[in-house]
């Protein structure tokens, strides 16, 4: 392995822990109460093996030794009630704990996760996403219980048996000693520079298979329409294939480190026991001493033994929390100002002013001084080929990304100096595929008013055209939608959505339009809902079909990140040789172009 390798396990091994003892610190009054039952647990542990040899000796002198036998046998008996009875103890408090750090390590990734840029969703799969914060979620659990339960035991028993045994025989302490740290560091070793590597890679199979996966499922029905599911068996089947060799080179490795593990440990019992029973037979040393000797390498053993598999555990766990942990480091790009308030829309007019704006990672601006204004209440199209900008601007309104120069002002404010959650609550859209969530049509209209009453949403839905065919389904708004509202059409999707931002009653409302896919009766409903939502708001139409644009105030004409052309239809269709002339007509012609 490199050593940039190795020192990206050692990086992924320290925001590991940092991240848990992060979270630890978040418990004070837990962690101590769980540390200190432990070591009362774990020195009565370590105390035992003196009981045993006095225990020897006192059997050794016969009578004369009954009440030292039965002094021994009753420490014994209670010493190792003690484990029992805080080691249980712990265990309750660890389960106090992991949970309350689990519950918040979950919340945090996914209030995370929603506000990260756009640029990010886009480039995401839902699937891999949701991967990355539950196994984290149960990488916190193993991480706790290998840290509370098995490293920090392990150490108090390793240093108190050792100190010990040197205090009686300083040359069994010694190779003890010696004994333990080389056990310890190969098992570092292995895991750190062998195991971990093997199982970062599988890991990232892992994150690859659940994103493969849940894209494919997402998108049954386009694999159904194309008769597809062999072709998706065999993609899916591919990526499965490169996990197993990856996981199953993680499983030898490990397996060969621990058959190398068990061979020290041989090595190191071989030798402690040969140096006690040397040293008996010296007369250095009585039966006693040796039993003591016996049963406290046999602890010591248990928890080396437990130790290899403990830092295999840590450094599975560390990876498998190492997505979770780069999740909640990765840069929201879009943040709130420090201080920002509220937005307070009186009227709607929206302005910008002298914008500029450039995608990261494209060489040129796409708005270059973009200078224009949208009072209050008017109807505007956006019109132009794809890529002109017509999304982009409606993404800035939202502030789905921020200008690299000039400003986008709502009623005179900066969107950049206002809190994002109230910018986006004053603005309602419509988009050309709306998307609902797998819940009840009544949560799905009341999504930006979850305080609505039945009345209020009922009424949303007659605006909307959408009540008639709510209230003939069996549960009427009861009724789950499916994932992504499959259920229903797609003109009754689009009728739920405009019921939910006629619910929202913002001042503003954008359409991505919203008719552009139905049929010609779906599209006679949604038109009559549409002029009903976009009274009294300003409306903003990104225009696919420039006959949905004929009835509006204004049409803005975009090329090239540029307003060419501004004026309503009439005047637009006028100028000779004009752009939207020239698209209305190629519409309008046999060869009917789509603008998206």
């Amino acid at each position: 392995m490199s050593n940039k390798t190795a020192r990206d396990r050692a990086d992924a091994i320290r925001l590991g822990l940092g991240f848990t003892f992060r979270h630890w610190a978040r418990h004070t009054g837990w962690v101590a109460f769980i540390l200190g039952v432990l070591m009362v647990s774990t020195a009565a542990e370590m105390t035992v093996p003196i009981f045993a040899g006095r225990l020897t000796d006192a059997l050794n002198r016969g009578v004369a030794g009954r009440d030292a036998a039965l002094a021994a046998f009753a420490s014994m008996t209670a010493l190792t009630l003690l484990p029992v009875i805080f080691g249980r103890a712990a265990i309750f408090g660890i389960i106090g704990l992991t949970l309350r750090i689990m519950q918040a390590v979950g919340g945090e990734a996914f209030h995370r996760v929603q506000r990260l840029s756009t640029d990010w969703h886009a480039n995401s799969f839902s699937g891999s996403v949701v991967r990355k914060i539950t196994r984290g979620m149960w990488a916190l659990d193993l991480l706790d219980d290998v840290l509370l339960l098995g490293i920090f035991p392990a150490v108090i028993v390793l240093t108190g048996a050792v100190i010990l045994l040197a205090l009686h025989w300083p040359i069994l302490g010694l190779v003890m000693a010696i004994g333990s740290i080389l056990y310890i560091s190969l098992t570092v070793f292995i895991s750190m520079r062998i195991v971990s590597p093997a199982a970062s890679l599988s890991n990232r199979w892992d994150t690859a298979m659940g994103g493969i996966l849940a894209d494919s499922i997402g998108a049954n029905s386009v694999v159904k329409g194309f008769g597809a599911e062999e072709r998706e068996d065999a993609r899916v089947g591919q990526i499965i294939a490169k996990w197993r060799r990856r996981t199953r080179r993680t499983w030898t490795y490990g397996t060969i480190g621990n058959l190398v593990q068990v061979s020290l440990l041989w090595i190191v019992r071989a030798t402690v026991l040969g140096g006690a029973i040397w040293l008996w037979w010296g007369g250095q040393a009585s039966a006693g001493d040796v039993v003591y000797v016996l049963t406290t390498y046999l602890i010591i053993h248990a928890y080396l033994r437990d130790i290899g598999q403990q830092v295999s555990q840590l450094q599975r766990s560390v990876n498998d929390m190492e997505e979770l942990v780069r999740l909640h480091d990765e840069p929201l790009d879009i943040e709130d100002a420090p201080g920002a308030r509220p937005i307070a829309v009186e009227m709607g007019e929206i302005r910008f002013d002298h914008v500029r704006f450039q995608y990261g990672g494209h060489s040129t601006a796409l708005y270059e001084d973009l200078d224009v204004t949208i009072p209050a209440g008017q109807r505007v199209g956006l019109v132009g080929r794809s890529g002109s900008g017509k999304t982009t601007f409606v993404k800035l309104i939202q502030r789905l990304y921020d200008v690299t120069g000039g400003a986008v002002l709502i009623d005179g404010q900066d969107v950049r100096a206002v809190q994002q959650a109230s910018l986006r609550r004053s603005i309602a859209i419509v988009a050309q595929e709306p998307i609902l969530f797998h819940r009840s049509l009544a949560e799905n209209i009341a999504y930006g008013r979850p305080d609505a009453t039945m009345a209020e949403i009922e009424r949303a839905a007659a605006l909307a055209n959408a009540h008639d065919f709510i209230v003939r389904l069996p549960r009427g708004y009861r009724t789950l939608v499916g994932e992504r509202g499959v259920k229903l059409s797609g003109g009754e999707r689009q009728r739920v959505a405009l019921a939910r931002a006629f619910l929202a009653d913002a001042p503003i409302l954008i359409l991505d339009e919203a008719t552009s896919s139905l049929d010609s009766e779906s599209e006679v409903l949604i038109q009559d809902a549409i002029q009903r939502l976009m009274g009294g708001r300003t409306a903003i139409v990104i225009a696919h079909r420039l006959s949905t644009v004929r009835s509006l105030d204004r049409i803005l004409v975009f090329d090239q990140g540029r307003i060419v052309e501004d004026g309503d239809h009439e005047t637009l269709l006028g100028m000779e040789g004009g752009v939207y002339r020239t698209l209305f007509e190629h519409q309008a012609g046999t060869a009917e172009e789509t603008l998206v």
